[in-house]
């Protein structure tokens, strides 16, 4: 059971959340500080205050003064008018997170709903029923509002969800589950739309995804070291311990412990004096990678327990406040970041790739090939992931430098933080493809060499992936190779990568 408070929901809980499907409540103590906060909006409608998006219109209407009989209609206009998203459905990962989120932050008693909203968007967790959001349509600013209109739409029973699956009509999945949808009242559908959670799920769940794939590239780097005779004396602690970065002091202690044993590797002056800069600097390299991952994870971590719609409620309801919590940039800049560190993750292993399948390179065989020249071997597995992290190159380019005014310029300055989200999502799906290949050919390199002169560690791996890929003994279509590969990198935990 996850216990939602607003205040300190981890990665490791919407990781469970997400892949475990663990249930989800509310705390009490939180839920009396939303019933404080929705005090203040009902005495704003019948006070008739001006308070932005409570007794006024939205954006550049902000000046509209909205009678209280039309404070329901109004909600509903906004949340209808705003679910203008387009492009394919956002996964249904993305969803569930994005349900989590905006209940937590709901929790915090900052945004006059009821505890209804809150316990609607748990409702729909806990039964497995989740938004169909369009992926393409935010500015990242005024928060996420199109992706979140799609979201509130299934609250009241309208739009689609996805259930057990199966794309449909939220009136058939509330029917089959018994849930009955909600009516908005004053503020609620603001509440619901003005927020960061759909860039920020989208970078949750690809966060997740590099996370693995960080421990997944030291794995296959340590193959294709043992696939090409590699130096291990780069990973001699003193030499990290001489530049003391951590992260790259744990990358080289994880490279020691998936090589303790190979006899496959060399020492320096055996073969040669040093290797190239693709298998002697891994420490450094992805050592790096984690730095970036470790300031994205700190960033997402703040912003799931954010208050980030407007205005905000405070003083148990005495103060009310406008303000730009809903403004992405810090998200936007942490997906940037995210794309470039995931990015190299590819870009190093592909030059591993080249190594192990240039005979100008290595004295392994011209692109692995059983029979050079009459088979072409894994020549086209280079090229492919050559593809892949040029690809990789494009989307890498930052989001969070552009922006675009809306609301005839009521809205001047906007993050693209959702951009940002989904092409480094789109990037870490174009890693994992790397490593795969990389795994393909290291496998075939080992058994050049001699697979029992694989580390144990690493010895294990061989023998579980040639279970499932076959040995290469003449040529054939590599795709199936490929997708089998990203299959079986989906179904491990990151812990499977992890050699300690």
């Amino acid at each position: 059971m996850v216990i939602l408070k607003g205040s300190d929901l981890t990665l490791s809980e919407l990781k469970l959340v997400l892949y475990q499907k663990a249930a989800v409540s509310a705390s009490k103590d939180s839920l009396i500080g939303v019933m404080q906060s929705r005090r203040a909006v009902e005495n704003i409608v019948t006070e008739k205050k001006i308070v932005y998006g409570i007794t006024t219109g939205f954006g550049k209407f902000s000046d509209v003064w909205i009678e209280s009989e039309y404070v329901k209609e109004l909600q509903y206009n906004l949340v209808a008018s705003h679910a203008c998203g387009t492009g394919g459905p956002l996964p249904e990962q993305v969803s569930r997170a994005m349900l989590l989120l905006r209940a937590n932050a709901l929790l915090k008693g900052c945004s006059g709903v009821r505890p209804e909203v809150i316990e609607q968007l748990i409702t729909l967790l806990n039964h497995e029923v989740h938004p169909v959001i369009p992926e393409q349509g935010s500015l990242g600013a005024s928060g996420d509002l199109a992706p979140l209109s799609h979201l509130a739409l299934v609250l009241i029973g309208r739009g689609e969800v996805f259930y057990k699956h199966q794309r449909m009509e939220t009136k058939t999945a509330f029917l089959a589950e018994g849930i009955l949808p909600i009516e908005l009242e004053a503020k609620e559908g603001l509440a619901l739309i003005n927020g960061t959670q759909a860039m920020t799920a989208i970078g949750a769940v690809a966060y997740l995804e590099a996370e693995k794939l960080g421990y997944l590239a030291e794995m296959a780097a340590a193959l294709s070291i043992q696939g090409l005779q590699g130096i291990t004396d780069a990973f001699n602690e003193q030499i990290h311990l001489a530049r003391g970065y951590k992260e790259q002091l744990e990358v080289a202690l994880r490279m020691r412990s998936w090589l303790e044993g190979s006899r496959l590797t060399t020492r320096q002056g055996d073969l040669r004096v040093q290797d190239a800069y693709s298998l002697r600097c891994i420490p450094q390299v992805l050592g790096a990678s984690w730095q970036v991952f470790n300031y994205v994870k700190d960033k997402l971590e703040t912003e799931f327990n954010a208050a980030t719609d407007n205005p905000l409620i405070f003083d148990e309801g005495k103060t009310v406040i406008s303000g730009g919590n809903f403004h992405g940039q810090p998200i936007a800049f942490a997906m940037d970041f995210l794309k470039i560190g995931a990015a190299e993750l590819a870009n190093i292993s592909e030059r591993r790739i080249e190594r192990m399948v240039n005979p100008q390179l290595s004295d392994l065989p011209p692109f692995l090939s059983p029979e050079p020249g009459l088979q072409s071997g894994v020549m086209i597995l280079q090229y492919c992931a050559a593809s892949l992290v040029s690809e990789n190159k494009t989307l890498a380019h930052p989001a969070s430098v552009d922006s675009i005014p809306s609301s005839a310029n009521q809205e001047d300055h906007v993050s693209m933080g959702t951009i940002a989200a989904r092409h480094a999502y789109q990037i870490i799906q174009n890693v994992k493809k790397v490593l795969a290949i990389e795994l393909i050919v290291a496998l075939q390199a080992a058994e050049y060499r001699g697979v029992l002169g694989l580390s144990n560690k690493t010895h294990s791996i061989y023998k579980e992936l040639r279970t499932i890929i076959p040995s290469i003994t003449k040529d054939r279509s590599f795709s199936w190779d490929i997708d089998t590969c990203v299959s079986w990198v989906d179904s491990c935990s990151a812990e499977k990568f992890m050699p300690l």
